[in-house]
């Protein structure tokens, strides 16, 4: 089971049990990659159902009424809210389509599809590693040693390392 090849080869995935600080990670990564020229998007799965706008605001009332689609827009951003409304879940690739062309696409979560990724473990949390699991895991970033591990393994708090390894992968080298 290797990648996916409908997914663009500047996509890298950060895979991990809840907890692990893939977030945290992501919050870190994303400033380190722009820092060197790079233009960056990022992908989120979530596991349940989520508002991204609130009760008794217009794009809310709008949704609710059963618009499909909701584009909100101001002089600062745009956000467009999608409604399944029953329709299957988008799948990565299809997910990926929808973003406007950037250097490099990082995403969290989607760990069961097959994407290269950097696994984030925190042995203190005391759940199994997932790369013995998944192909398509790269590397390990950890806050702890892990014996026996054939990938290499960094440092979870050094994301120029982690920014590094996730740039060489995606062919990008490292502009600054």
């Amino acid at each position: 089971m290797g990648a996916d090849q409908s997914l663009p080869a500047n996509l890298f995935g950060l895979s991990g049990w809840s907890g692990s600080g893939k977030t945290t990670l992501m919050a870190r990564l994303i400033p380190a990659v722009a820092q060197r020229g790079f233009t960056v998007s990022t992908l989120k799965h979530a596991h349940h159902a989520f508002d991204i706008d609130q009760p008794g605001k217009d794009s809310y009332v709008h949704r609710m009424a059963g618009a499909s689609e909701v584009l909100v827009a101001s002089g600062q951003r745009w956000a467009l809210m999608h409604e399944n409304r029953g329709s299957p879940e988008l799948s990565l690739a299809e997910l990926v389509a929808k973003l406007s062309p950037v250097d490099l696409i990082l995403v969290e979560g989607f760990k069961r599809d097959r994407h290269p990724k950097l696994e984030v473990h925190r042995p203190a949390n005391g759940k199994k590693l997932l790369y013995p699991d998944d192909p398509n895991i790269i590397a390990v970033a950890s806050d702890g040693i892990l014996p026996g591990c054939p990938l290499p393994v960094l440092n979870l708090d050094d994301v120029e390392a982690i920014a590094d390894l996730i740039l060489d992968r995606c062919g990008l080298g490292r502009r600054r």
